[in-house]
C-alpha cells in the first residue's frame, strides 16, 4: 500500500509566522494548479484523508472536483502540531529561552507551554498511520510536520527526544511524497 502524502499550497499569511494550528486559507491559484498536478500521477481509486483545516480542505476538495471518485474524508489527527500560544506570532518574536527549552527537551516540552508536545504530536500521527486501509492507497492532505512526522513513523521511529532527529526536509508548498507502508 501506497501513502501519498501532500502538503496543502501557499498558506495566506505572512512568512515567519508560526502558524500551525491557525485555520488559514491557502492561494487558491496555487491550489488549483497542485491540484491539478497532483491528480496526473494518483491511482485511480485513491483514499483521500484531509486536515480538517482550511490550507488542507481547500486543495483535497479542488483534487476530488477534478477527480470525482476519489473517497474524500476529514482526519482531526492530521493536523498541523499545535504551537500554544506561539500561534500567530512571528518566530523572531519568541523568546529565545522559550526556543531552547522546547529543543532542549523536545520530546515532552509543549511548544508554546500550552500546545503540544513532540511526543503527543508523533503519538497522534502514528494513531492515523496505523489506522491506514493496508488494502488501499490512501493520500493525506495535511502539512509538512505531520508529513516529516509520517516519515519518521514509516521508517521505524514513533518517539524522538532530540530535535536534530527531526527532519529537515519536506514537501514545498503544493508538493508531495510517497511512503510505502
Amino acid at each position: 500500500m501506497t501513502l501519498w502524502l501532500t502538503r496543502h499550497a501557499q498558506p495566506l499569511i505572512e512568512a515567519g509566522v508560526c502558524y500551525g494550528r491557525l485555520d488559514v486559507a491557502a492561494a487558491r491559484v496555487a491550489t488549483q494548479a497542485c491540484a491539478s498536478q497532483i491528480v496526473k500521477v494518483l491511482p485511480r481509486h485513491i483514499h483521500i484523508i484531509t486536515s480538517p483545516l482550511q490550507r488542507c480542505e481547500q486543495l483535497a476538495h479542488e483534487i476530488c472536483a477534478l477527480q470525482p471518485d476519489f473517497l474524500l474524508k476529514t482526519d482531526p489527527r492530521l493536523q498541523e502540531m499545535n504551537f500554544g500560544s506561539w500561534e500567530g506570532r512571528p518566530w523572531a518574536d519568541i523568546d529565545a529561552a522559550e526556543l531552547a527549552a522546547w529543543t532542549d527537551n523536545f520530546a515532552h516540552y509543549r511548544a508554546g507551554n500550552t500546545g503540544e508536545s513532540v511526543f503527543q504530536f508523533m503519538a497522534r500521527v502514528a494513531d492515523a498511520y496505523d489506522a491506514l486501509d493496508p488494502l488501499s492507497d490512501t493520500l493525506w492532505v495535511t502539512h509538512a510536520g505531520v508529513i516529516r512526522a509520517a516519515s519518521l513513523i514509516g521508517s521505524g521511529l514513533r518517539h524522538i527526544s532530540r530535535a536534530d532527529a527531526w527532519p529537515k526536509e519536506a514537501p514545498a508548498y503544493g508538493q508531495w511524497c510517497k511512503l510505502t507502508v
